[in-house]
């Protein structure tokens, strides 16, 4: 039997760098729960999918009445009703800019978490592994995560120029953090007597990293991916208004620009979207690749 780790992460986003108890883990152990989304059955299911439609029909309903209310003659506020949304839809479709644009930036959101996964892991092993380490290193990383991505924008442009290379930049700013902490908290979780037990049998210390280590922290690493990914999206709108002429957050200012209300509204819809979109695919693979291997 492989060592594995004392503990798996839930991905509640509300602690980067907390580890499980011994005492939940053994909990757990013993009586194994069901996967989340099951507990309650259809039933439960059901009414979750009725409230949550009942929620997003009052919104529609008072998004209708407010920018009636307050249009009055102003153009700006009627462009936002909704009746206007097929219009600015088609519109957006037939110049084939919002797949373009949501394409480019999925592709340097991939980009930045690629580079933060690459430099927090390998950061997370070396701060996990040596509490030393981690003592030396906590003010620096809590001084550094506190700081907003965005502030290192004219650094990044500085740097890059213009184009998606500061903009890759500053999604890894956003991303790396959460990615080096929880795979620290995973490291620092790890059993010493797994670790003992490969030494023991002969390996080396490559095997027991890929045999031992990667096994164990890698709920931890995809919990903190998950936590990055959110993160990203959000810097991800605002980096591409930087100096860039594609992306979903440059389409936002050239809609402005052109007074395309109604076009504007709608990338910010599919902005929302695609974000759901993306966090339900982080929990998805959470659940059904990692807890559940």
């Amino acid at each position: 039997m492989s060592p594995t780790s004392r503990s798996t992460p839930e991905s509640t986003g509300t602690d980067l760098a907390a580890a499980p108890s011994a005492g939940a883990h053994s909990d757990r152990a013993s009586s194994p729960s069901p996967p989340r989304g099951r507990a309650g059955g259809g039933a439960g299911r059901g009414a979750a999918v009725a409230w949550g439609t009942f929620g997003v029909l009052v919104t529609v309903a008072a998004w209708w009445a407010f920018t009636y209310a307050a249009a009055g003659g102003s153009t700006m506020i009627a462009a936002f009703r909704p009746e206007q949304l097929p219009g600015a839809v088609g519109s957006l479709l037939e110049r084939g800019v919002v797949v373009q644009d949501a394409v480019t930036s999925l592709w340097r959101l991939l980009g930045g978490l690629l580079l933060a996964t690459a430099i927090g892991v390998p950061l997370g092993l070396v701060i996990g592994s040596w509490q030393r380490v981690r003592w030396a290193s906590a003010p620096v990383v809590q001084f550094l995560r506190m700081v907003s991505p965005l502030s290192w924008a004219p650094v990044a442009v500085a740097l890059f120029g213009v184009g998606s290379a500061p903009v890759v930049f500053l999604v890894a700013a956003a991303a790396v953090w959460p990615i080096t902490l929880n795979t620290a908290a995973g490291v620092a979780a790890l059993d010493p007597a797994h670790l003992r037990v490969a030494r023991t049998l002969g390996a080396t210390p490559f095997e027991r990293l890929l045999t031992v280590v990667f096994p164990s922290i890698r709920p931890y690493v995809m919990t903190g991916v998950r936590l990055a990914l959110g993160i990203s999206w959000v810097v991800l709108v605002p980096a591409e208004m930087l100096g860039v002429s594609t992306g979903l957050g440059y389409e936002i200012l050239n809609a402005r620009d052109r007074l395309a209300y109604d076009e504007m509204l709608v990338v910010i819809l599919v902005i929302g979207l695609l974000g759901i979109a993306l966090d339900a695919l982080a929990q998805w693979l959470l659940r059904e690749r990692v807890v559940r291997a």
